[in-house]
């Protein structure tokens, strides 16, 4: 594998750290038959990239072998948002070109200074992406990290947009639902799992994120008879609050 620099991952705020870190320890005790794991929003900016790239993160750093796959290929700039880029100086050869060339998964991911993080950054946008998502061989790929690391965590793409977050919830173990506070509607809510219902992709959880300080509290949604809430920390960062919450 090559290795692959991340430049912009800055150190976050220690309250920001402890709460990704139960979320991380909430994960472990999900058991062992959850390895792939979907972090996904319904609309666009929610925050489900930040959540996905600092979770995988923590899992890495905590000694927990783990791989961050970003399958948001009609609008992914996490290349240029983290500022990554290998060692070689050569191209970065991402998620779209993997999916669409038959070469061999052990020299497609990237190592990064995380000894136990590696990663596939999607480097090149296609326009219609779902005969990349629907082919076998995104299925094999996720077959190969479960064999390979305890924890595949996938940035995918809105629900509510296009039918890609279907399809990848469709080969995960489960998902986590990112909610931006304030601007997705319960409605919403409601249908982004009910999608994930019908692709067979449990809900794993529901982290209600960006909320206004003078809006703290409790954020409960019901669902087929079961409440998902309780949160288990809240951090600050910028001019919003966190809140991370796990099924009840």
């Amino acid at each position: 594998m090559q290795k692959l620099t991340i430049k912009n991952n800055p150190e976050l705020p220690y309250a920001v750290e402890e709460a990704l870190n139960r979320l991380r320890i909430n994960i472990s005790f999900l058991g062992k038959d959850i390895k792939k794991i979907m972090v996904v929003s319904t609309n666009p900016n929610e925050g489900k990239s930040f959540v996905a790239m600092q979770l995988w993160r923590q899992m890495a750093e905590a000694g927990t072998k783990s791989i961050l796959i970003d399958a948001d290929l009609r609008k992914s700039i996490m290349t240029e948002k983290y500022g990554m880029s290998l060692e070689s100086g050569e191209k970065i050869n991402g998620t779209s070109y993997v999916l669409a060339n038959d070469i061999p998964f052990s020299n497609s991911l990237f190592h990064t200074d995380i000894a136990d993080g590696d990663i596939l950054p999607n480097s090149d946008n296609v326009v219609n992406p779902s005969m990349l998502l629907e082919n076998q061989r995104f299925e094999e790929l996720l077959d190969y990290t479960k064999d390979n690391y305890r924890y595949t965590f996938i940035d995918s793409p809105p629900l509510d947009l296009v039918s890609d977050g279907e399809r990848i919830g469709s080969l995960c173990d489960g998902a986590i639902l990112v909610v931006r506070g304030g601007v997705t509607s319960k409605s919403m809510v409601k249908h982004s799992v009910m999608q994930l219902e019908r692709a067979g992709c449990p809900l794993l959880g529901i982290i209600l994120n960006r909320v206004e300080g003078s809006k703290g509290g409790y954020y409960y949604k019901k669902y087929g008879g079961k409440y998902y809430g309780g949160h288990y920390g809240k951090y600050y960062s910028g001019d919003s609050y966190y809140y991370g919450k796990k099924k009840a």
